[in-house]
């Protein structure tokens, strides 16, 4: 089962604060009003109150204690993951050789416009996604889970694969061989791609071709097209179309931590800007 954890976290600071408003407002002005009478009951006999029954009459019930104590912590972790910075692990090799399984990176989330959490609504338009950004978003056909991958085609874009080489606009996304290991299988090349301006480097597999090797594809107003580094070993928008604006979550920009999977301890050695 898939959890969306903005939506716990955010059903949660809604029902402590609501916990601790309803305590605030109704429940907090009886025990004030116990606390004196108890006081003007004292004084009558000639003594004071102890301070042990002042505080057990003022005393917060466990549960609005609880709300109480937690609220403030909530609050300050839903405005940092929902309008500054949220983190994500990567799952699956499909950025690979930019992102490996285990990496833990850093989404700003509000490079592409501050959204409304959960809903995804943009309320402050700040920029907008550009070619060679590595974007987080909700997968078009299951909004529940969230995807990485780079951005290829903007509004507008015609995106062309021919033999496996790319093409935008007409421009051929220009590539540098950077090795290539025969010996293992399958056969690896990795190349150094130019998206008419955005460099990075991309992998593919010899004899590989999930998506074939030639295709085109325009991409609609108000989408990106998105694909992974990984090319042969990607789920993307070659295969279920681009990503609108009001699925972006975000825009990927440092890695700060990488784990291997099962019992393995944290490293920090790839901690750094993701290209």
């Amino acid at each position: 089962m898939d959890i969306d954890f903005s939506l716990v976290l955010t059903i949660a600071v809604l029902v402590c604060g609501a916990l601790w408003a309803f305590d605030a407002l109704l429940l907090k002005p009886g025990r004030r009003r116990r606390l004196e009478t108890a006081q003007t009951a004292a004084r009558a006999q000639g003594s004071t109150l102890p301070a042990e029954a002042e505080q057990q009459i003022l005393r917060e019930p466990w549960l609005f204690e609880t709300a109480h104590g937690f609220f403030p912590v909530l609050a300050v972790v839903w405005l940092l993951r929902s309008f500054l910075a949220e983190p994500f692990t990567i799952p699956s090799g499909s950025m690979l050789p930019s992102l490996e399984v285990g990496d833990y990176v850093l989404v700003n989330k509000f490079s592409y416009g501050v959204r409304l959490p959960v809903i995804g609504t943009e309320i402050l338009p700040l920029g907008r996604p550009e070619r060679g950004d590595v974007m987080v978003f909700k997968f078009p056909e299951q909004p529940s889970i969230n995807y990485i991958k780079r951005v290829i085609g903007l509004p507008g874009d015609h995106i062309e694969s021919r033999d496996e080489v790319l093409y935008i606009n007409g421009v051929e996304a220009k590539r540098e061989l950077l090795s290539q290991e025969p010996e293992v299988d399958p056969w690896e090349q990795v190349w150094r791609e130019n998206l008419l301006g955005a460099t990075h480097t991309t992998r593919e597999e010899i004899g590989r071709q999930p998506a074939g090797a030639n295709w085109s594809y325009t991409v609609p107003a108000g989408h990106y097209f998105m694909m992974g580094d990984n090319r042969d070993n990607s789920n993307d928008s070659r295969f279920w179309g681009p990503v609108s604006e009001e699925l972006i979550v975000g825009k990927a920009f440092y890695i700060w931590m990488h784990k291997k999977p099962g019992l393995h301890l944290p490293v920090f050695s790839r901690n750094g800007s993701i290209e």
